[in-house]
């Protein structure tokens, strides 16, 4: 298991020991998912790009699985507003960004934006790089298990606006999905959940996640909301 000492200086590890088998189709989804299947924007082959990391973290709530995420603060320069993955760009201390150091890059910025304690978290695997062509970052999106869950909430509301969780029950309840239309004419897959329009890279990532887990349910593409669906 992942340990808090892992996110400062030691060697954060990847293990499936122990998982609940409710976790076994996000596993074997994690194995065998090809970067194009999770989306068509990969790093460029120049190497161009800020490496960055997100937390894709499943735990057990009181309906069941659920993932954690995070309202990113309005004021920020990248992605504000935004529903998200805890994370962000790796620094110098995190090692290797071809190592484990999106590992302890995932970990320490979502103890750093939520408050969780990382020490109850166990990774367990790692999706390939993806492109956010917008703000360019190079992203490795890392899987973990919440096992010892601890409080989490707002740490410093210049980063984050509000921390929650979404059962995944919610998250593939028809009624609860659409297409999010962009002012650029651009939609993608999108999630009307707890009080929150989640869209773009999260969304994407998510809608991946529960078609290659074969959780996802049929639901109506040519349904659509703009992103101000609240005003």
């Amino acid at each position: 298991m992942t340990r808090a000492s892992d996110t400062r200086g030691g060697a954060a590890t990847l293990s499936k020991e122990g998982l609940p088998a409710w976790l076994e189709p996000v596993v074997h989804a994690v194995e065998t998912v090809q970067p194009l299947q999770l989306s068509r924007f990969l790093p460029p082959e120049n190497g161009a790009g800020r490496q960055s990391a997100v937390l894709i973290l499943f735990g057990e709530g009181e309906r069941g699985p659920e993932l954690l995420l995070m309202e990113r603060a309005s004021s920020l320069r990248s992605h504000a507003g935004q529903p998200s993955f805890p994370g962000g760009a790796l620094d110098p201390e995190d090692g290797d960004p071809h190592g484990d150091g999106p590992l302890r890059a995932a970990l320490r910025e979502a103890e750093e934006e939520t408050g969780l304690d990382p020490a109850g978290v166990q990774l367990f695997g790692v999706l390939p790089k993806l492109y956010i062509p917008v703000s360019g970052f190079v992203v490795t999106p890392v899987l973990g298990w919440w096992r010892e869950p601890s409080p989490v909430g707002v740490v410093d509301p210049a980063e984050t606006a509000r921390v929650f969780t979404v059962p995944v029950a919610d998250l593939t309840n028809p009624d609860n999905r659409a297409m999010a239309l962009h002012p650029s004419g651009h939609s993608g897959p999108a999630f009307l959940v707890e009080s929150a329009l989640v869209w773009g890279f999260t969304a994407g990532v998510i809608d991946r996640l529960l078609h290659f887990a074969g959780w996802e349910r049929p639901w109506d593409r040519d349904k659509q909301v703009p992103l101000d669906w609240r005003s």
